[in-house]
């Protein structure tokens, strides 16, 4: 065994798992990400890599090409191969012969989804609307489900613990309902086997799920690193009130700055992936203008370490709550227009006021699903795109907006809600919203003037404005005045 050098910060609680990724291995030995029942990525250079004694040859034949890769090891043990895949097919073995031979079976081609955030990607199945007859359902044995277990690492870890499972009646109601309904609509379109890789954290900011670098790299995020440093301070001296006393020490804290990344994302930056989806927001919603620079910047670094510069990253608007101011919802709305590559799935029909965690998951999956059939898998007749405000127009004493969206709109119910508008005052009015055609008119006798128009701008509005394809719109406004989160950091 080598002797392993450890930063004084971390203790016991990481010895472990740092000691077991830094032995030298005698034997040929692979990542639990690669495994019986796994899913590759299809038609693409796929990585597969592992350990065995320095220097050490290893020969790598999956069964669709019957074609040899051969790779040593390094210095340290450590080697890493490109194999080709085909098309979508299996099942395949894939057989590793150095010292040993490790041969795996029921290896899938497809399509491989990397599905991550907080406590609303991590609901189970077992935990959301029809739970028992999902379950019933869950027949098809091409889905493969992976699950990442929670981990908290203070230096980038090479190895994740969790296994590949076939899809079935018994094993789905344990795996994300939000990754898994995604991942069942991708199936019964394509009819090729679809690998999800399930890796999130309850109650996490976006702060938890980047590496130190990132943090480190831009000005606006100095508070975060700052406070953990401060953190880490007063436990030191033991300076802590009763609040931090629960939470333990900093360090081994989940929701402590780039842990999660370090343990639950950075193992898997080799295994090659088509996209991600992405359920988080609720944690940082309090310092929503800051995540106007943490998210994209998240985005781009994963694009960076999964190498993809076009990864697809699709996400969902948080949905209404009682407790969650709209700039979050706008903050997201914002990265929709800024970034390319991405896509949002609207959710402000399905929150649950009183419960930060609704229960319809089906929803959920289905529309993130949507973007990707219609993006990236050519199904162009499905409509994805929620309405989306684009611009506005003001006409005497009314505004009218105009939205992206690629039917006609319409108001559930009759009349329109959740509109107000103000002038010069900016006060704002209960408006008169009337839909024509992809644009709304909105106006109100008590402002003579306009200048701004909100919808849903609320933390639990109860919106009825759809396109015709039963999507619900964006809330938005379309000035930019001061918000509520601005400067907090």
């Amino acid at each position: 065994m080598k002797k392993i050098s450890v930063n004084k910060f971390a203790i016991s609680t990481f010895f472990c798992l740092i000691s077991f990724l830094n032995i030298t291995k005698a034997d040929v030995s692979l990542p639990a990400i690669i495994s019986n029942n796994m899913v590759l990525q299809q038609k693409i250079d796929a990585n597969l890599w592992g350990w065995a004694k320095p220097d050490e040859q290893i020969e790598i034949t999956p069964s669709w090409n019957n074609v040899t890769v051969r790779i040593r090891a390094d210095k340290e043990g450590k080697w890493i191969a490109k194999v080709k895949t085909d098309k979508a097919g299996g099942p395949y073995i894939i057989t590793f012969k150095g010292k040993n031979t490790i041969v795996l079976k029921d290896v899938y081609l497809g399509e491989v989804w990397f599905c991550s955030g907080q406590s609303n990607m991590e609901m189970k199945v077992s935990s959301s609307n029809d739970a028992d007859s999902i379950s019933k359902a869950a027949t098809n044995p091409l889905i493969r489900m992976f699950t990442v277990k929670r981990a908290t690492s203070l230096i980038p870890q090479e190895d994740v613990i969790g296994n590949w499972v076939v899809n079935s009646p018994s094993s789905v109601g344990n795996f994300s309902a939000v990754a898994y309904h995604y991942g069942n609509e991708l199936a019964s379109r394509l009819n090729i086997a679809i690998g999800l890789i399930h890796s999130s954290w309850g109650g996490t900011p976006a702060e938890s799920w980047v590496s130190k670098d990132v943090l480190e790299s831009d000005e606006s995020f100095k508070p975060i690193l700052n406070r953990y440093k401060q953190q880490i301070k007063k436990y030191e001296t033991g300076d802590l009130n009763e609040a931090e006393k629960k939470i333990g020490d900093p360090r081994k804290y989940y929701k402590s700055p780039f842990l999660l990344y370090n343990a639950m994302l950075a193992p898997l930056l080799k295994y090659r992936i088509k996209g991600v989806i992405w359920y988080q927001g609720e944690a940082n919603a309090s310092r929503a203008y800051q995540y106007r620079k943490l998210f994209p910047s998240l985005i781009r670094s994963w694009r960076d370490e999964f190498k993809i510069g076009a990864l697809p990253f699709y996400y969902v608007q948080i949905a209404p709550f009682r407790g969650l101011n709209p700039e979050i919802r706008e903050t997201q709305f914002i990265a929709l227009q800024t970034l390319d590559f991405v896509g949002m799935a609207v959710t402000s029909d399905i929150g649950e006021c009183e419960d930060i965690h609704p229960k319809n998951k089906q929803d959920v999956g289905k529309r993130l699903s949507y973007i990707a059939l219609n993006k990236n898998y050519g199904f162009k007749d499905i409509e994805y795109l929620s309405p989306m405000y684009s611009r506005y127009e003001i006409e005497n004493n009314k505004i009218r907006v105009f939205f992206d969206t690629e039917s006609k709109l319409l108001a559930k119910g009759g009349v329109l809600r959740e509109f107000v508008i103000a002038g010069e005052d900016r006060v704002f009015h209960p408006a008169i919203a009337k839909v024509e055609g992809k644009t709304v008119v909105v106006y109100s006798e008590n402002v003579e003037k306009p200048i701004s128009v909100r919808f849903g701008w609320k933390n639990c509005p109860d919106m009825n404005l759809f396109n015709e394809a039963g999507l619900p719109a964006s809330p938005f406004r379309t000035d930019t005045w001061k918000g509520i989160t601005e400067g907090k950091y």
